[in-house]
């Protein structure tokens, strides 16, 4: 069913933020796998045992929480604009093609949380996990690393909080639900546009939109509280007042506890690969692009504000907000404290 071989880099890095210093990952012998099966066909899985599992963010990001933990580098979602694509030239793979299709797979990730939970240095604090790439892409389904992880998580009573495209999250629901009994556990779904087209452009990876909003509903349904993550909305191809409402309705029937929008951003490494798939797929948005991003990462302000404020006037108007997750199965009903999106980077 696979194929494996021996790989190995020496002195390369891989960082969990820009302005972090590097550090070693990858020091030892990997072993590269390709699983002969229609969803993993052309993809190379590079299995690896991870030192630490539970990351710090560096300081000079502007993300709310301080840990992370990511089991999973390079994505087979295939996010044109994914932020997270300029992380794989550390391990000398381009952030295009290599990142959508050779996946590094910490294979120990289970075991080294549960040590790192179990340190008398680690206080407890708050995880949140797919926020840099999904924890729960199709690697998932055969590497199982999430449940280890999430029994580790509720053992300990440790708050998480998950973002995520994939419906895989469901298959975890009596694990969510256990450590949602033991400390405050949050979930988000990321959908930009409801638009099919699109999405089988930009996110050929991952499930449907609407499947994702159905997901949404089955996590509120079993008292696991569940935003969604309008991220990214992409300019001039998702923007317009009827696509930010259809979204927010949408959300909003599928019992959305929050909801929020990021603008587009375009880091080094997404920037190249988005606009190169621009120019194939829309060359009429070339230069407006350029007008509106110019040499940046980011769109102007105000821009970006108004996409913000359109969707928080859409969600006070759908009754979406303020709201708490249904009574769980063991437990009383409490507030459902999502983190947010401005806690949130896209994936």
């Amino acid at each position: 069913m696979f194929e494996g071989s021996g790989v190995r880099w020496d002195n390369l890095r891989l960082v969990e933020g820009e302005d972090r210093a590097a550090v070693p990952l990858i020091e030892r012998r990997a072993v590269a796998r390709t699983f002969d099966t229609p969803e993993f066909r052309g993809m190379t899985f590079y299995e690896i045992h991870a030192r630490s599992v539970i990351n710090q963010v560096p300081p000079a990001s502007r993300m709310m929480f301080r840990w992370t933990i990511n089991p999973y580098r390079g994505c087979s979602h295939a996010c044109t604009y994914c932020f997270a694509r300029k992380t794989h030239e550390y391990l000398e793979l381009d952030s295009g093609a290599d990142f959508d299709s050779k996946v590094v797979v910490k294979v120990n990730a289970a075991e080294v949380v549960r040590r790192e939970l179990a340190a008398p240095k680690w206080r407890g604090e708050h995880i949140a996990m797919g926020t840099n790439v999904d924890c729960y892409q199709r690697a998932e389904g055969r590497y199982r690393l999430m449940p280890g992880i999430l029994a580790a998580l509720r053992d300990a009573a440790n708050p998480f909080s998950i973002l995520t495209k994939g419906s895989l999250i469901l298959r975890d629901l009596p694990l969510l639900a256990e450590a949602n009994e033991r400390a405050e556990v949050s979930t988000m779904v990321s959908v930009g546009s409801l638009d099919r087209e699109l999405w089988r452009l930009t996110e050929p990876g991952t499930p449907a939109p609407g499947r994702r909003l159905e997901v949404c509903a089955a996590l509120n349904e079993a008292g696991i509280g569940c935003g969604v993550l309008m991220g990214p909305v992409l300019p001039y191809l998702s923007d317009s007042p009827r696509q930010l409402e259809a979204v927010v309705r949408a959300a909003a029937e599928a019992g959305a506890t929050s909801i929020g929008a990021i603008t587009l951003h375009l880091r080094p490494g997404a920037r190249e690969w988005y606009l190169s798939w621009l120019r194939e797929h829309r060359p009429e948005l070339v230069v407006p692009y350029a007008r509106l991003y110019g040499d940046g990462a980011y769109a102007p302000k105000d821009f970006q504000e108004r996409i913000s404020a359109r969707v928080k006037e859409l969600a006070a108007a759908h009754g979406i907000g303020g709201r708490t997750a249904r009574r769980s199965a063991r437990g009383p009903e409490r507030p459902v404290r999502p983190a947010g999106p401005e806690q949130l980077t896209l994936l």
